[in-house]
């Protein structure tokens, strides 16, 4: 029966029904022209005249379904496209539901044992402190996750509250950084251009800072190296302010960067590599990118050999002070 399963597949079926479909409308074709050929072969015999016998409309008849055919075909193929379309979102909205769910799992499951261990033993203030400590990252992480997930509806339906204020983005950028150094203890980060640069941009400033954390946690969570960089730099030309986040993580795929902005989709490498988060954080990036007329995009030279992040903001003069 296994081998059997390749006969209901949407690729043969849509296959065969394409082969049938344009076999039928040539074999109509073939038969009226041989059919043609003979009629008018026998009318010359006995003198008679052909068109009375072969009517013109009749291909005005062929070219008219030869039309129709075309529309069916078109038809097949966009019901095709919608389908393939609607089982891959299927298979990453499953994807999405494994790996969310052993997201929000794994720091509940934490937070029992240690909470069992404060019940179960009389342990010293200073382990206390220390296990206190690892709730409190369980917590953030827990709350992250489902902020993300209530932020990217808010966002998705437009009910997104706050005003856009003019904001200084390097000024922002760094002071972000500096009131988030816990979230990136373990790493190395570079701010470049900075304080000599200035960039003012209409921004909803909580917003911002939502991307620049996703863009920042991956560049961390996507790395294997023993100290992960990130390195923070702006350049302006005539048309655009760019801001680029650089890491020194596992890199990407020419082909992965076209997909790491979809919803659900999540990194997989050919070393098998686990996918880790949500598969959300690109595309709630990239919705904020949007929602502030931005585009953002991503580099990689090959895996293993990390990846830049950019984030592309139309220049507006009036808002722009150089130092």
């Amino acid at each position: 029966m296994k081998r059997a399963k390749w006969f209901y597949h949407p690729i043969f079926i849509f296959i065969f029904s394409i082969f049938a479909l344009v076999t039928s409308l040539g074999l109509y074709i073939y038969w009226y022209v041989k059919i043609s050929s003979g009629m008018e072969a026998a009318a010359r015999k006995f003198n008679i005249e052909p068109g009375q016998i072969l009517k013109a409309e009749t291909w005005l008849v062929i070219m008219i379904l030869s039309i129709l055919v075309g529309i069916i075909l078109m038809g097949i193929f966009t019901i095709f496209v919608y389908n393939q379309k609607t089982l891959q979102l299927y298979r990453l909205q499953n994807n999405f539901i494994n790996n969310f769910t052993h997201e929000l799992k794994t720091p509940v499951t934490s937070l029992k044992l240690y909470l069992e261990t404060f019940v179960k033993h009389d342990i010293s203030r200073q382990d206390q402190l220390k296990y206190i400590q690892y709730m409190l990252q369980d917590v953030t992480r827990l709350s992250d996750n489902i902020n993300r997930i209530l932020n990217l509806a808010r966002i998705e339906s437009k009910n997104y509250g706050g005003e856009f204020v003019s904001t200084d983005l390097v000024k922002l950028t760094n002071d972000f950084y500096e009131n988030n150094k816990y979230l990136l203890k373990n790493c190395i980060v570079r701010i470049h251009n900075y304080p000599e640069k200035t960039f003012f941009y209409p921004i909803n400033i909580p917003l911002f800072e939502m991307l620049l954390i996703n863009l920042l946690t991956n560049a961390v969570k996507y790395n294997r190296s023993e100290k992960p960089e990130i390195n923070i730099r702006f350049e302006k030309n005539k048309k655009n302010f760019s801001l680029f986040v650089s890491d020194n993580g596992i890199g990407l795929e020419r082909i992965e960067i076209k997909k790491i902005f979809r919803k659900f989709y999540q990194v997989g490498n050919s070393d098998n590599m686990s996918a880790k988060g949500s598969g959300l954080g690109l595309f709630l990036v990239q919705n904020i990118a949007r929602l502030h007329k931005a585009k953002i995009t991503a580099q990689s030279r090959g895996s293993g050999k990390g990846s830049v992040f950019i984030l592309t903001l139309p220049l507006k003069k009036r808002l722009i002070t150089d130092n």
